[in-house]
């Protein structure tokens, strides 16, 4: 409503407003702001054109076309490879810096990791010697000093047996050098003495041309006997404190992680250090019994030798694959050298049969679901291991596996969101109130 005294303002307004409309259309009222812009179809209806200059002085601009995303050009299998892709590509550094890293602290690792082996296969006989009331440290005095007596016996009835062999085994390897001598001259090969003593002359001199780098590998190994003392030190004290503060050194690792990820870390833990154990501990027993089967079977051949091959077997049979093949082809060879070429056929097929019960009877058997590895990836396991760190990465190849499988299955499970346990211990035993 309008009063009189203001009603010939508005009239005058309206006035000026209807005499420049042929002007400017786009120019609103003095209460509206001055960006207004009117729509072009309004502008055509009235049939009035706007020219650009003024539409600039009013200050609108009209917006420039949407150009299409770059990512719409890719197609999405390659947007779905390239995000993948990175992602591969970081998985990969992050892993070729913890091995550069495990390479160049080698000799702090593999004693760490031994370490832990050990205390895999001591931490149920310290629990054993616990439950029967005794101090834990003494447990763990008792355990260690059982596990120095057993290796430190086993080793000793081998130099023991093989020194009371020696003189035997001397005679029939040169009873068994005359006789394949023979053989090759009766032969079809008709291979003549002077012959024989020449491939003979020739493997000495070949031997003879790497004497130089023999020498060198003697040198490097008595060089390193420091390193290996040092790192026996480092193992001797890593056990000794995991067994009395496993729960410690547990409780700090997890505290390294973020607070959200504890859990994950924590279940993880537990579930590696279970599948550990039970791989230290099925171990044991495969290696005892490949062990007592080709011991007797060298026994059955009347092999001078057949406790230290036996021995050699236990200790090499915590290497998988490389140290059966190698206490096998050992103990054929030995019966070869002594016996003769049905003995050693015989021994070959001893050999395959109790690796072939091992694998198919004995593993299966006692190791049930605790350590799920295919035969495949544990031999190219053990392969890699061996390729990247020679005997060290053999030994740790197949543990590692099977506890990073078992890590991973339970993470990817998220079973770790429902769990109240604390950080799992090094003994197995999870900590309430973490």
């Amino acid at each position: 409503m309008h009063l009189p005294w203001h009603r010939g303002r508005a009239d005058d307004d309206a006035a000026t407003s209807t005499g420049t409309a042929d002007l400017d259309v786009s120019v609103a009222s003095p209460r509206a702001p001055a960006a207004t812009v009117v729509p072009e179809a309004a502008v055509a209806s009235a049939g009035a054109v706007v020219p650009e200059a003024r539409v600039a002085s009013a200050g609108a601009v009209a917006p420039p076309a949407p150009s299409p995303p770059a990512a719409s050009a890719v197609p999405p299998a390659m947007q779905l490879a390239g995000a993948w892709g990175w992602r591969l590509l970081v998985v990969a550094g992050c892993l070729a810096v913890a091995g550069w890293l495990i390479a160049t602290l080698e000799e702090i690792v593999v004693p760490l990791l031994i370490a832990i082996l050990i205390c895999a296969l001591l931490q149920p006989v310290v629990r054993l010697l616990t439950r029967r009331r005794l101090p834990h440290w003494l447990a763990i005095v008792i355990a260690l000093l059982g596990l120095v007596v057993v290796v430190g016996g086993l080793l000793v009835l081998v130099v023991t047996q093989v020194r009371a062999g020696a003189d035997d085994l001397t005679a029939k390897g040169v009873a068994s050098y005359d006789a394949l001598r023979e053989f090759l001259r009766t032969s079809p090969l008709q291979l003549t003495d002077r012959e024989f003593d020449q491939y003979v002359g020739q493997a000495g001199q070949a031997l003879q041309d790497a004497s130089q780098q023999i020498l060198s590998g003697v040198a490097a190994i008595g060089s390193a006997a420091g390193h290996v003392l040092a790192g026996g030190l480092l193992t001797l004290f890593a056990t000794i404190f995991l067994l009395i503060d496993g729960r410690g050194v547990w409780h700090w690792v997890v505290a390294l992680f973020p607070r959200a990820a504890r859990p994950a870390v924590d279940g993880a833990g537990l579930a590696g250090w279970q599948t550990l154990a039970s791989f230290v501990r099925v171990q044991v027993v495969v290696a005892a019994a490949n062990a007592v089967g080709i011991g007797l079977f060298a026994a059955f051949l009347g092999l001078p030798l057949a406790i230290p091959i036996a021995i050699l077997v236990f200790l090499a049979s915590f290497i998988p694959v490389i140290g059966a093949i190698v206490t096998g082809a050992l103990a054929v060879l030995l019966a070869l050298v002594v016996a003769g070429p049905v003995q050693a056929l015989v021994m070959l097929g001893g050999v395959l049969l109790v690796h072939l019960l091992e694998a198919h009877v004995l593993q299966p058997l006692v190791m049930g679901g605790a350590v799920r590895v295919h035969p495949l990836a544990v031999v190219f396991a053990v392969a890699t291991g061996s390729l990247v760190a020679g005997i060290p990465g053999a030994l740790f190849a197949v543990p590692t596996a099977a506890t990073v499988n078992v890590m991973v299955k339970h993470v990817a499970s998220g079973r770790w969101r429902a769990a109240v346990e604390g950080p799992a211990l090094p003994d197995g035993t999870p900590a309430k109130g973490a």
